[in-house]
């Protein structure tokens, strides 16, 4: 099985840095014909699963559902609850200069971004979540016999995902990538393996 996974476009708050996580905001206007022409060198799809949040729903669909796979209304989106964006509690929303002050985030800096978001998610708990959902996407995909999917999710949850399935293993912060970006993967059985950068 092959899988494209891939990074929401990007929104507003990313371009202000923001902690952009249950902040349901959609993607620019302007990165909508830039996913379409980058989707244009994906094959046809047997699925693809995506995080319920508007900005990866917006982009599976410039990215993935090319005019063919429209045109035939065969664009097989499935929405994972699990694949969401790591919930910030207290920094929802906001960027590194108005945190600046705040001794929480210092203490969020010093520990290497392992300390859990006040009021929000801890690292582990999103860890674990986004691995339990990938773990059934890839056994809905298995048992359909799939061979090429796409999976259109965040920032976070790719990293959750790569840090625990991908060999060699690489460390979390590792697998950070760009809106829009993100990896072909071959998958087989439990191994993961790159085959290609998608930047």
């Amino acid at each position: 099985m092959r899988m494209y996974l891939i990074r929401h476009g990007a929104t507003q708050g990313n371009l202000e840095h923001r902690y952009v996580g249950r902040t349901d905001e959609g993607i620019l206007e302007s990165e909508k014909g830039r996913l379409r022409e980058r989707g244009r060198a994906i094959p046809r799809l047997d699925g693809i699963f995506v995080s319920p949040y508007l900005r990866c729903r917006q982009t599976a669909k410039a990215f993935f559902c090319n005019s063919f796979q429209e045109a035939k209304g065969q664009c097989p989106v499935e929405v994972v609850e699990g694949l969401r964006e790591m919930d910030f509690g207290e920094f929802e929303y906001k960027n590194y200069q108005e945190l600046s002050e705040n001794p929480d985030y210092q203490n969020f800096i010093d520990s290497g971004g392992k300390a859990g978001f006040p009021g929000g998610e801890g690292l582990e708990a999103f860890q674990s979540r986004c691995q339990e959902a990938f773990l059934r996407c890839l056994q809905k995909a298995s048992e359909s016999r799939w061979e090429q999917v796409g999976a259109l999710v965040h920032g976070g949850t790719i990293m959750a995902v790569m840090e625990r399935f991908c060999r060699p293993q690489k460390g979390y912060y590792e697998y950070q990538v760009a809106n829009g970006c993100g990896y072909l993967l071959e998958i087989e059985g439990m191994k993961i393996k790159i085959v290609e950068d998608i930047v």
